[in-house]
């Protein structure tokens, strides 16, 4: 997103006679809010940050140094940032095991989200299990497994099409009886549009009852990623979201 935004800013930079280049403070004020929301930038959110800008240049007069004002927009994107609460940390987990459900459509980089908080909480001396609940999608469970082969978790699986709830249900069951820590429960991908789908979603989460719900989403999509959110929210509800790809693309 910052690349993105330093690329349109560079059309209103103008070289002063001693090379230095600055920027009108009215230029900014005008011009801001479009350039935010040309990187898909929430309207609301891009109004905010034009006000907050607006207010750090405003003693700087009528001009000001291209550097300052790159300065104050990456200072105030961050201030606006750090005012979303931030996660708990799952390693002061209250109770044993502690069940997570993982939500997402296909692609958006669910399973590997799984492998990674896996190892995280393995490297902090947890016990992990892994459910391939996604019986649907043909290589899931291949997949899963060779994820927790590689990582030394231990993956409970039922062949391809069986009931995604009766995995979960195992891999709880598995969890209690050996003292393991942590249950990951993948789960098909599926677009928010399917009802079937969504409806073996609620299934899964009324056998399994997790403690947490994570929805995971691809930063490429922008800010169609919130609309797929809102719906997975009415329609499943979920606790946290994880946001993936946030390095490949100005959108996100």
């Amino acid at each position: 997103m910052f690349e993105g935004i330093k690329n349109k800013f560079s059309k209103l930079f103008k070289s002063s006679p001693a090379g230095t280049e600055i920027i009108r403070r009215d230029d900014v004020e005008s011009t801001i809010t479009n350039i935010l929301l040309e990187a898909d930038v929430d309207y609301d959110t891009a109004e905010i940050i034009t006000q907050r800008l607006d207010t750090k240049i405003v003693k700087a007069g009528r001009k000001i140094e291209m550097d300052l004002v790159k300065e104050y927009l990456k200072e105030t994107i961050l201030e606006v940032l750090r005012e979303i609460p931030p996660a708990e940390d799952i390693l002061s987990a209250p109770k044993k095991p502690y069940v997570i459900l993982f939500l997402g459509i296909n692609g958006t980089g669910k399973t590997t989200t799984i492998s990674k908080i896996a190892n995280y909480l393995r490297k902090n001396g947890k016990r992990v299990v892994l459910a391939a609940s996604d019986t649907f999608r043909a290589g899931a469970i291949e997949q899963i497994s060779i994820l927790g082969s590689n990582l030394g978790v231990n993956v409970i699986k039922h062949t391809a099409g069986s009931d995604p709830s009766s995995v979960a249900f195992d891999a709880i069951e598995h969890a209690k009886a050996r003292d393991i820590d942590y249950v990951l429960v993948d789960s098909a991908g599926r677009m928010q549009t399917n009802k079937n789908l969504i409806d073996e979603m609620r299934k899964i989460k009324r056998v399994a009852k997790p403690d947490l719900t994570v929805m995971v989403l691809d930063s490429m999509i922008g800010q169609d990623a919130y609309n797929q959110a809102e719906v997975f929210m009415n329609e499943i509800k979920f606790d946290s979201v994880v946001l993936t790809k946030l390095d490949t693309d100005a959108r996100g």
